[in-house]
Formats: structure tokens, sequence, C-alpha cells
């Protein structure tokens, strides 16, 4: 009785671990949720009026910051970047939204680290390291390459990468949502960054709204057409869920379609007929721009500051 006890209770855990994130996704956050955060809607504050290379140095900077420092570091540059999503079009909901987005990434995350890592990386990780296990998982758990026991130190593992990502992901949300894709172009173009770089890059920051467009329609459609309409109101996420591996099919259709115009497009603007471009609206360098630079100088010296009094990385990265 009590090894089914265990068989059970372990694949609840695995479970909740694996469906918790992904609630948040889909019920909590769904595709509605997702498309708002990376698309650009026009506003005019502080953050919209910074050129889009500085925002790039920002991210970069935010980037080394959070993988070289302790990782509560990380998690303040995650909540300063979040506070900063106030100032945006819709600023309350989109707060909302990065907040969910957040606790998915970082449950996620962490999860995805705790039951993996072996004790050689927490030895390392944290020395002195008397293991406090929480769980002990059935023997052929071991096939998915969990560790035999799920410890204490794990989790905090787990909880330490996921805030060093959490922030980069944050600050490149924060690009996207304040600028155009021809804004960031024509910042790229300037900067010398290769023109096959530069479109593959357009090509994808216009591609993850329609994704998210095309992927809602789809399963708004098999909604209307009958999918878990039998079923508890519970089930909704999984039904979802569902309906989101049948759109992938129709989903990447849609994108082929829309491929053709982009090539279109493209031809008819002359993109790449010449070697310099001209541009009808110029992206200047502003008062604005300088005190954002300070704002990433500062992030390097305390950085540096941080690290000399020894709050530097401190826990090993695995793959």
């Amino acid at each position: 009785m009590n090894y089914l006890l265990v068989e059970l209770i372990s694949w609840l855990i695995f479970f909740f671990g694996v469906g918790a994130p992904l609630y948040l996704i889909f019920a909590a956050i769904g595709i509605r949720g997702f498309k708002e955060i990376t698309s650009y809607e026009p506003y005019n504050t502080l953050l919209y009026r910074i050129n889009p290379l500085v925002k790039i140095a920002l991210s970069v900077t935010v980037m080394i910051v959070a993988a070289i420092t302790i990782w509560w570091i990380g998690a303040l540059l995650t909540v300063a970047i979040l506070a900063s999503y106030f100032s945006l079009r819709n600023g309350g909901r989109k707060v909302f939204i990065g907040t969910l987005f957040v606790i998915a990434t970082v449950a996620g995350t962490a999860w995805g680290y705790a039951p993996l890592v072996t004790s050689s990386i927490l030895n390392i990780a944290f020395p002195g390291y008397h293991p406090y296990v929480i769980w002990t998982w059935p023997s052929y758990f071991s096939v998915m390459g969990y560790q035999p026991q799920l410890t204490l130190q794990a989790l905090e593992y787990g909880l330490q990468i996921s805030f060093r990502t959490s922030s980069i992901m944050m600050s490149a949300l924060l690009l996207v949502m304040t600028n155009t894709p021809s804004q960031i172009l024509r910042t790229l173009h300037k900067a010398s960054i290769p023109d096959s770089i530069i479109f593959s890059l357009m090509v994808g920051m216009k591609s993850i709204p329609m994704v998210f467009t095309y992927l809602d329609e789809s399963i708004k459609i098999q909604m209307m057409r009958g999918l878990g309409s039998r079923h508890s109101k519970y089930l909704r996420p999984v039904y979802m869920l569902i309906g989101g591996i049948n759109a992938i099919v129709p989903t990447i259709i849609h994108l082929l379609r829309g491929a053709k115009d982009t090539a279109i497009s493209a031809d008819t603007r002359g993109f790449r007929a010449t070697k310099k471009r001209s541009y009808v609206e110029d992206v200047p360098f502003t008062r604005t721009d300088f005190y954002a630079v300070g704002v990433i100088v500062s992030l390097l010296v305390i950085a540096g500051i941080c690290i000399l009094l020894g709050f530097g990385r401190t826990i090993p990265y695995v793959t």
C-alpha cells in the first residue's frame, strides 16, 4: 500500500510541476495575453522615446549583469523592469500579464532543473552541502534523467537559475513592445549589422504576433465547434492545450502564405537594392538616450562592486 501511495504522489508532483506553468500560460495569460506583450502599440512615454540601439544595449547589459552576479540581483532586475511596464500603453494590464509570465517562467525553469541536477553540481553550488531530502522518486524515474532524490538545495538551485533568465526575457519584451520593427531595422542598419541578419530578426518580430493571432483564431473556432463543451470548465486549460496542438498545422499554413506577401513587400520597397538606405523618419540620439546610457554604465559599475564584495556568480551552470 505504501508503494502505491509513493507512486501516486510521485506522479502528482511530476504533473503539478509540469502542469502549473502550462496552466498559467494557457488559462491565466492566454494567447491574447502573449500577443499583447509581444506587439508594439503606439504611445508617448519615456521608454518609447529611447533609441532602440540603447534598449538593445540595455538588454545585453542586463544579460551580462544577471550572468556574473548573485541570483538575487537578477531577481531585483526582473522586478525593476516589470515595474517599468506601468509606463507602457495599458500598463496595468501589461504588468499583470508580465507578472504571470515571470511566475510561469520561474516555476517552469526551476522545475526543469531541480529534479535533474546532480549531487556533484550541488556540492559546487553549496559549499558544505548536506542534502535535505524532500522526496524520493521511484527508480524508473531515472529514465527521464531524474536524480534518485529531490532535495531542498536542488529546488533552490533551480530558482537561482530561473531568476537569471527572467530578467533577460523581460528586458527583451520591453524592446519589442516599445519599438516598431522598422525602427529597429533602421537602428541595426546604422550599426553596420549585415542586412541578412537584420531581415531575419525583423521577420521574426513580425511573425511572433501573427503566430499568436492565428493560434487564437484557430482555438476559438475549435471551441465554437464544441471542443470541450461537454466537460467541466475546470478542464478548459486542458482542451485549450489540445486546441493549441491542433492549431499548429493551420498556423504554419497561414505563416507560409504570409511569407509570400513578405517577399513581395521587401521587393517592392527595394530591400538591398543599394548598399546605402534612405530613411523617411530618422531615429535621433537625444538627451533621454544619454540618461539611459548612464543607467547602463551604472548597472555595470554596480555589478563590478558586487563582485568585489563577494556577490559574484556563486552557482555553476549546467546544460
